[in-house]
């Protein structure tokens, strides 16, 4: 009997899991021809949850945890999924069941047909304000023309993975991380699946636009050195332009007669290049920060508790 572990970051979520939980209890009945794993990763979690996922296992042995020692963010909390995972094939959703666990068996279908990632790419997002549709839409849309990878439009991090796929994510261990890019990086044979987005079924959601922004950063500066070329996009067209004005002012004086500002044009020259070079700075700044991060050389995340036993000096 193949088994499924469905990994679930939880950061928070004590309204929502005992909703959780009965859906994907249905749904584990109706596919009783599996084995099913459900693994929360608890990312340091301030309310009542860690206490909800501990009543859940002692009701269903089924139901797994990682209990960090800190919060260290949903992106390190999928790499502990995967880590701890047991299945022939994963499956990542959110905690707020905007993901329909009802979805995962037309993933499970197609993974028997032989696809190694069966992601869902989402149709309509209910819930959602248009600014953020729209700037979703556009940052999957510039991250795919800086990039050599085809990465999924409109596809967030519930999807279906093959072990050799969970196997592959497991040997990148980089400190700042952006999953969505890595999940198009490893490549393998994948599906689209359409569905729905519903909207979140309790509480609040964790992502305000600092912290989009902030994981749209990540997501372009840990995947691609493409912005590190801005400098030579922005230095060849400035000096063709600077050149032509320069000669534009040669010829005025001997032409016309004419004498011109000079202070006005070293405003204009200075506050030009003063901003072209703060812009390179910042860009340049992204790739030291993450080379500083990664020349650190910490675990990824310590673990306070793993299914009750607890692993002090346990380092991923």
């Amino acid at each position: 009997m193949k088994k499924i572990s469905i990994i679930i970051p939880a950061y928070n979520e004590e309204e929502s899991l005992p909703l959780l939980y009965d859906r994907l209890k249905d749904l584990m009945e109706k596919m009783n021809n599996y084995e099913f794993e459900i693994l929360f990763v608890n990312d340091g979690s301030k309310d009542k949850t860690i206490e909800i996922i501990k009543d859940l296992r002692s009701k269903d042995e089924r139901v797994s945890y990682v209990d960090f020692s800190r919060n260290f963010g949903k992106e390190i909390a999928m790499i502990a999924g995967l880590d701890y995972a047991t299945g022939d094939c994963v499956v990542f959703m959110d905690a707020d069941l905007q993901d329909p666990p009802e979805l995962i068996p037309e993933l499970v279908k197609y993974w028997e047909e032989g696809y190694d990632d069966v992601y869902a790419k989402r149709r309509s997002r209910k819930g959602e304000t248009w600014l953020k549709k729209f700037t979703s839409k556009m940052y999957y849309r510039i991250l795919q023309h800086l990039t050599n990878v085809e990465i999924q439009i409109d596809t967030g991090d519930f999807r279906l993975l093959d072990r050799r796929c969970v196997n592959a994510l497991k040997k990148l261990r980089e400190t700042d991380r952006n999953t969505k890019s890595m999940f198009s990086w490893i490549g393998y044979k994948k599906k689209a699946v359409l569905y729905d987005r519903d909207e979140r079924v309790a509480g609040k959601t964790k992502w305000n636009y600092r912290k989009l922004i902030d994981l749209a950063i990540d997501g372009i500066t840990s995947f691609t050195t493409s912005p590190l070329r801005i400098s030579t996009y922005i230095s060849i067209p400035t000096f063709i332009v600077l050149f032509i004005y320069f000669v534009y002012v040669i010829a005025k004086c001997f032409v016309v007669h004419e004498a011109i500002q000079a202070y006005q044009a070293i405003i204009l020259l200075i506050l030009f290049f003063s901003g072209v070079q703060i812009l390179l700075f910042g860009i340049i700044g992204e790739y030291l920060g993450r080379i500083f991060n990664e020349t650190k050389n910490r675990p990824l995340y310590l673990v306070n508790e793993y299914n009750g036993k607890k692993e002090m000096n346990d380092e991923k």
